[in-house]
Parts: C-alpha cells; sequence; structure tokens
C-alpha cells in the first residue's frame, strides 16, 4: 500500500509539470539511497524515469549532473539521460534502450546478472572500453566552460589525502589500511599528470548494454567531473578482479585511452581506499546503517568483505 501512495504521489508531481502518465502498470524502485524512482509510461507507449530526490543534499548535486549531460550528448557514442523536467522535487526522462548489465538484488546483497559475466563476453569489453575511452578523451577545457568541476592531478591527490585525514578524525581506520594510504598518497609514481572527465560510479547497474552485450548507456552522472580516470576502473575490479581489469585496460589502450605504467596498480590502490568514500557518504547521512558498514571497511569492525555501492542506477 505505501508503495502505491509514493507512486501516486510521485506522478502527481510530474502532472503538475505538464507530463502525464498512467497510474497502470506504473512500478517503484526503492533500491537507490539518493533518489526513489517511479516508472511509468505515457499515452503514446513511452516509458518515463521519474526520480525524486531523497535529501536536499541531492538537489544541489542533480544541478551539476544536469549540466554534465547536456555536455555529454556531444562527446559521448553511447546514450546518457535526457532529462525533460528538472524542478527542486522531480528530474524525468524518457527510458533509454537496453538494460542494466545488472541489478542489485536487497536482501541477498549481491548482484543479479543479466549478462555473461565470468568472464564478460568480448562484446562487452570492447564496447566498455570504447565508451570510457571517448568519455576521457573529452576536451577539459570545454567541459570546464559546460560548467562541470575540474581537479587537477595534484587536487585529485590532495583532495584524496585531506579525505582519508577527515575518516581518521571522525571515525577510525585500521593501523594497517592507514600505513597503506599513506605510502600510495606519498609515491608519485602511481599516480597520473593528467585529469580527464569520468563518470565516477561505474558499476553494472549503471550499465546498459543491448541484445549482443554490447554497451548502449551509462546512467547516473551525479559523480562526473574531470579528474583522475583511475576511478572509472575501480569498481570493475573490485567486481570482476584484477585479471579482467588487465583485460579492460588492454582494450581500453587499444581503443585510445591514455595509460600510465603503475595505471593498475593505482586502480588497486584506489580500490583500498574505497572505504574512505564509505565513511564520506555515512558522515553525510548520519545514519548508524551506514556508519556501521564504513566502520567495517575500515577494519574497526569484522570485514564482511566487498560492499555493494548504494544503487542509484537510473
Amino acid at each position: 500500500m505505501t508503495n502505491q501512495k509514493d507512486i501516486e504521489s510521485v506522478l502527481n508531481i510530474a502532472k503538475e509539470n505538464g507530463l502525464h502518465l498512467k497510474h497502470e502498470g506504473a512500478d517503484i524502485n526503492e533500491t537507490g539511497m539518493d533518489f526513489q524512482v517511479v516508472f511509468a509510461e505515457d499515452d503514446s507507449g513511452v516509458t518515463w524515469v521519474l526520480r525524486k530526490p531523497r535529501r536536499p543534499d541531492v538537489i544541489e548535486r542533480a544541478a551539476a549532473e544536469s549540466d554534465v549531460l547536456t555536455f555529454l550528448r556531444s562527446y559521448v557514442t553511447v546514450s546518457v539521460p535526457d532529462w525533460r523536467i528538472h524542478t527542486p522535487e522531480l528530474i524525468a526522462y524518457p527510458k533509454l534502450d537496453g538494460i542494466p548489465a545488472a541489478v542489485i538484488d536487497l536482501e541477498k546483497k549481491q548482484y543479479v546478472w543479466n549478462m555473461e559475466h565470468e568472464p564478460p563476453s568480448d562484446d562487452f569489453v570492447r564496447s566498455l572500453a570504447a565508451a570510457l575511452a571517448g568519455l576521457h578523451g573529452a576536451d577539459p577545457a570545454a567541459a570546464s566552460k559546460s560548467g562541470i568541476e575540474i581537479i587537477k592531478p595534484d587536487d585529485v591527490r590532495q583532495r584524496a589525502a585531506e579525505s582519508m585525514d577527515r575518516v581518521k578524525k571522525e571515525i577510525g581506520v585500521s593501523e594497517p589500511l592507514w600505513q597503506r594510504w599513506q605510502t600510495w598518497i606519498n609515491d608519485s609514481s602511481y599516480w597520473p599528470d593528467f585529469s580527464a572527465l569520468i563518470h565516477g560510479d561505474l558499476h553494472p547497474p549503471h550499465i546498459l548494454i543491448g541484445p549482443n552485450q554490447c554497451v548502449t548507456g551509462l546512467l547516473d552522472w551525479t559523480e562526473a567531473k574531470v579528474a583522475d580516470p583511475a576511478k572509472d576502473f575501480v569498481l570493475y575490479q573490485a567486481i570482476f578482479g584484477e585479471k579482467e581489469t588487465k583485460r579492460l585496460l588492454q582494450s581500453y589502450q587499444a581503443e585510445g585511452g591514455r595509460i600510465w605504467p603503475k595505471m593498475q596498480e593505482h586502480v588497486t590502490e584506489w580500490q583500498a581506499a574505497y572505504p574512505v568514500e564509505t565513511a564520506k557518504f555515512a558522515l553525510q547521512t548520519g545514519q548508524e546503517e551506514h556508519m556501521q558498514m564504513a566502520r567495517e571497511m575500515l577494519g574497526l569492525a569484522d570485514t564482511k568483505g566487498y560492499r555493494l555501492p548504494p544503487d542509484d542506477s537510473v
């Protein structure tokens, strides 16, 4: 019953913004931590994605995402959302073709796959590599003019160090993990001397595929910015492992992606630092569930292994 009330509430907001959608067949997705999402059809049979922000801080980041999407349509070879409504109460756009590479089963806390993944197919790897090479090859100066945040290489490193300091001070971190972070932060051989336009939150629910498992679109650009290109490979490696990430990087280089000698090792260290992002999210939300997850990942409680990232996959 609650879901039906929530669906009706979101559809009414859409109606107030001139978008009339059918109540019959409308569905809701509650898995995202930032947005409540409803899917509904219009009279012509087009399915729409309706995103209702859960918190005020999401609205600010959505404004930045709108700038990114406008810029991306001229640069990327895959589909990205075309926001037709963007207000503090609602974001709405026609659903893109394709299906997510995977969705999250919240009860089991694991991915449910819509593709070959042990290992991923050649078509998936090649098309994802091509999409990333194209994205990372976008002109940073043009991105900046479009309002996209630019973080220079030295600043990426400095921000990472500051985030680690904050997490240690406000939550804590195990000594072995802290020492690993410091070794990485202080070794220039890991770090690229350039920045690139990145997606920033690239995991299977944000990757759309077609029937041949080729990547057709990318969703959820909330974290997009010009920063360290290695970050777009971190979740991939966490899921598929180092061997498959090496394969993706080889294809990425063949598609024109720019790499450096210790790029994969750098990806590995970003992966080891992923608890920082979880901890920052916990500090932002203030929810005990998120804080407990952060403490486990920081080595302050029994570690449960790799945790699925929050899913705002539409």
